[in-house]
Protein backbone atom coordinates (compact mmCIF):
# COMPACT_ATOMS: atom_id res chain seq x y z
CA UNK A 1 0.00 0.00 0.00
CA UNK A 2 1.28 3.56 -0.55
CA UNK A 3 -0.11 7.02 -1.21
CA UNK A 4 -0.43 7.59 -4.94
CA UNK A 5 -2.27 11.12 -5.02
CA UNK A 6 -2.94 14.08 -3.44
CA UNK A 7 -4.89 17.04 -3.72
CA UNK A 8 -3.61 19.22 -1.45
CA UNK A 9 -0.30 19.89 -2.59
CA UNK A 10 1.36 21.29 0.74
CA UNK A 11 0.86 18.04 2.05
CA UNK A 12 2.21 16.16 -0.89
CA UNK A 13 5.10 18.35 -0.33
CA UNK A 14 5.84 17.93 3.26
CA UNK A 15 5.04 13.75 2.69
CA UNK A 16 7.92 13.50 0.19
CA UNK A 17 10.14 16.08 1.67
CA UNK A 18 9.18 17.21 4.90
CA UNK A 19 9.03 20.46 3.76
CA UNK A 20 6.63 23.32 5.82
CA UNK A 21 5.56 25.21 2.96
CA UNK A 22 2.16 24.88 2.16
CA UNK A 23 0.97 23.08 5.72
CA UNK A 24 1.12 24.99 9.16
CA UNK A 25 4.31 23.79 10.87
CA UNK A 26 2.23 23.21 14.37
CA UNK A 27 0.15 20.63 12.08
CA UNK A 28 3.40 18.54 11.04
CA UNK A 29 4.00 15.83 14.19
CA UNK A 30 0.14 15.10 14.11
CA UNK A 31 0.33 14.88 10.11
CA UNK A 32 3.10 12.38 10.10
CA UNK A 33 1.66 9.96 12.54
CA UNK A 34 -1.46 10.07 9.79
CA UNK A 35 0.74 10.05 6.66
CA UNK A 36 2.90 7.13 8.15
CA UNK A 37 0.03 5.43 9.16
CA UNK A 38 -2.40 6.09 5.64
CA UNK A 39 0.51 5.28 3.73
CA UNK A 40 0.63 1.40 5.33
CA UNK A 41 -2.90 1.04 5.65
CA UNK A 42 -4.82 -1.67 2.91
CA UNK A 43 -8.23 -0.66 4.42
CA UNK A 44 -10.23 2.32 5.62
CA UNK A 45 -10.23 0.41 8.61
CA UNK A 46 -6.54 0.62 9.08
CA UNK A 47 -6.98 4.22 10.40
CA UNK A 48 -9.32 3.45 12.50
CA UNK A 49 -7.21 4.42 15.67
CA UNK A 50 -9.92 5.84 18.39
CA UNK A 51 -8.44 9.53 18.86
CA UNK A 52 -8.40 10.26 14.88
CA UNK A 53 -12.16 9.88 14.62
CA UNK A 54 -12.40 7.60 11.53
CA UNK A 55 -16.03 8.15 9.13
CA UNK A 56 -17.14 7.91 6.07
CA UNK A 57 -17.90 11.02 3.79
CA UNK A 58 -21.25 11.92 2.22
CA UNK A 59 -22.67 14.03 -0.61
CA UNK A 60 -20.08 14.92 -3.33
CA UNK A 61 -17.10 13.35 -1.05
CA UNK A 62 -18.95 10.31 -1.16
CA UNK A 63 -16.50 6.97 -1.07
CA UNK A 64 -14.20 9.51 0.76
CA UNK A 65 -12.91 8.42 3.97
CA UNK A 66 -11.88 11.41 7.06
CA UNK A 67 -9.86 11.04 9.89
CA UNK A 68 -10.01 14.28 12.24
CA UNK A 69 -6.29 15.15 13.24
CA UNK A 70 -6.80 18.21 15.39
CA UNK A 71 -10.13 20.50 16.58
CA UNK A 72 -10.56 21.75 13.44
CA UNK A 73 -8.06 20.15 11.35
CA UNK A 74 -9.93 17.42 8.95
CA UNK A 75 -7.79 15.00 6.46
CA UNK A 76 -9.35 13.18 4.36
CA UNK A 77 -8.91 10.63 1.76
CA UNK A 78 -10.06 7.82 -0.25
CA UNK A 79 -8.96 4.00 -1.43
CA UNK A 80 -8.83 2.66 -4.92
CA UNK A 81 -7.28 -1.15 -5.42
CA UNK A 82 -5.32 -0.74 -1.88
CA UNK A 83 -4.12 2.41 -2.82
CA UNK A 84 -4.55 6.02 -0.91
CA UNK A 85 -5.82 8.50 -3.41
CA UNK A 86 -7.13 11.91 -3.40
CA UNK A 87 -5.27 13.30 0.47
CA UNK A 88 -5.59 16.24 0.77
CA UNK A 89 -6.66 18.45 3.94
CA UNK A 90 -9.39 20.30 5.30
CA UNK A 91 -10.93 22.65 8.18
CA UNK A 92 -11.50 25.80 9.83
CA UNK A 93 -7.75 26.46 10.23
CA UNK A 94 -6.98 26.78 6.46
CA UNK A 95 -10.18 28.34 6.19
CA UNK A 96 -11.80 25.56 3.78
CA UNK A 97 -15.03 24.85 5.72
Amino acid sequence: MMIVSFKHKGLERFFKTGSLSGIQAGHSVKLNLLLTALNAAQTPSDMAVPSWNLHPLKGSLSGHWAVQSQRKLAFDFSFQRRQCRSCRLSGLSLGII
